[in-house]
């Protein structure tokens, strides 16, 4: 038995009173055996919580090799720690699938003779368990008190942590389902150990040399705690992890509150400066104590999430941990942000999926925030309508006279369409929309058509009824410069 009362199969297979074979799986002898449980059931896993050593006597094992590999698959994802079967009993004849399974997953399979009973291996490993309990509730009763160091708000969450991996005898590591940060200053697990983190909640939580289990947020399964056994350490155990799984999601919630509290007051900044409340000096000043540095060019973006089961709190989530300075404005169903032009939230606004973006030029603090909010509202509206993920206000060369803040366009727009506007209301037309469309694809019926799912012909008559209505040829170049002009005027506002 090793030291500290905890027991592997391979102290099992060196117990002269136990006389145990290795059949197959021998790189797998280092695992931990928490129990030792007799089943004769073709799948028990339901009824197993990991590391255990499964006896049989060879009843629930299948005839058939892929009988037999599912099987010891079903084990082995359950974490169980070994099989043990009884010589000379109801084991098929031909186990050949069973043990290449077992050498191919390194789960150890072993053999009891018949003079030894199960009942002796249940006794060694109790006993090892017994020698280990007093350590393990000493363990759990420390990791416990951790909350009470959350309470005081005195040691950052790293330093929590750090006593909590000192005192439970795991390495421990903190990530999202897509593996991403999921508490501050908490690794998130390295390459080798990724492959560890599960695809659902509901997995088992025991994984080779330790433990993986969910942490829950506001919003379900926020992500997990994965707990690896520290080399000459003493590991605490599965409570213990549950312990530190529960700290992590009221660590979770502490952030989550303290990041809410600061995105308010961020948005509410953000509100002022876009209303034109706070003069120049202030804002700068404001700007400055948010992170901001002076003289440092800024965008503004609008986020419109377009999947139907899109999650704009996600995304808001996302730019929050994103590391960079940042205001934030939700509008309906749009997002506002201000950030700093750089490759950091340039490379996150571009890897947003399910979503369209609209993003303004680079401008300064000391100007106009309402032309940039501006422009990035042309930019969204351009993305929306060419079907883009993301569009930079001036990617097209007429967009730059368009956001302007004057008063000219706007008498233009109501001067050229407004008879139209009046006749779509009165009548749930859609002559504006029919002729941006066409004229958006250089004046081709068939694809505006398409676009518009209606016949060319209804498209052709919704032409000739905007220019009978608004009182100007779209075959004159002046006329159809203006309607060009005022239709991007107004698909701005």
């Amino acid at each position: 038995m090793n030291a500290g009362g905890v027991i592997r199969v391979e102290d099992l297979l060196r117990s002269p009173a136990l006389q145990l074979g290795l059949l197959a799986g021998g790189g797998g002898t280092a695992r931990r055996v928490a129990w030792a449980h007799v089943s004769e059931l073709n799948d028990p896993t339901p009824w197993l919580f990991g590391s255990e050593l499964i006896m049989t006597t060879g009843m629930a094992i299948p005839a058939d090799a892929a009988g037999q590999r599912a099987y010891l698959a079903r084990l082995d994802a359950a974490g169980v720690a070994g099989l043990a079967l009884s010589e000379g009993l109801f084991v098929p004849g031909d186990t050949a699938a069973l043990l290449a399974e077992a050498d191919e997953r390194q789960f150890p399979v072993v053999r009891v003779p018949i003079p030894v009973p199960f009942m002796a291996i249940a006794q060694e490993v109790a006993a090892a368990v017994q020698a280990d309990t007093a350590q393990r509730l000493s363990a759990q009763l420390q990791v416990f008190g951790a909350v009470r160091w959350l309470a005081t708000g005195e040691l950052s969450t790293e330093a929590i942590f750090a006593r909590l991996e000192r005192l439970s005898g795991y390495a421990l590591y903190a990530c999202t389902p897509k593996r991403q940060p999921l508490l501050d200053g908490v690794p998130v697990p390295p390459e080798e150990l990724a492959h560890l983190v599960p695809a659902a909640a509901t997995s088992p939580p025991t994984i080779p040399g330790g433990y993986v289990l969910p942490v829950s947020g506001a919003r379900g399964t926020a992500g997990y705690i994965l707990a690896h056994e520290k080399a000459d350490a003493r590991p605490g155990g599965v409570s213990v992890v549950q312990h530190i799984a529960t700290v992590a999601a009221l660590t979770l919630a502490m952030q989550a509150h303290e990041r809410e509290m600061i995105r308010r007051e961020r948005a509410e900044l953000f509100s002022e400066i876009l209303q034109g409340a706070l003069d120049r000096q202030a804002v700068m000043r404001r700007l400055t104590t948010n992170g901001f540095s002076v003289g440092e060019q800024l965008l503004l973006a609008i986020v419109r999430v377009t999947e139907q089961d899109g999650d704009i709190e996600a995304i808001a989530d996302t730019v929050t941990l994103g590391g960079f300075p940042h205001l934030m404005l939700r509008q309906h169903d749009d997002l506002y942000l201000l950030v700093p032009e750089a490759p950091g939230p340039s490379g996150l606004l571009a890897g947003l999926r399910g979503t369209v973006i609209g993003i303004s030029r680079p401008f300064s603090a000391r100007a106009s925030f309402v032309a940039g909010r501006r422009e990035a509202q042309w930019a969204l509206t351009r993305a929306s309508e060419r079907g883009r993920g993301l569009v930079r206000y001036g990617d097209d060369q007429i967009s730059r006279w368009l956001a302007r803040d004057t008063s000219d366009l706007s008498v233009l727009a109501a001067d050229v369409l407004g008879p139209v506007l009046d006749y779509d209301a009165a009548h749930a037309g859609d002559l504006l929309l029919s002729v941006r469309t066409w004229l958006e694809r250089d004046r081709s019926t068939e694809s505006a058509a398409k676009a518009l799912n209606i016949h060319p012909n209804t498209l052709l008559y919704r032409i000739r009824r905007f220019e009978e209505i608004s009182g100007r040829s779209l075959s004159s170049t002046e006329a159809l410069t203006e309607i060009w002009l005022a239709l991007r005027t107004t698909s701005l506002r």
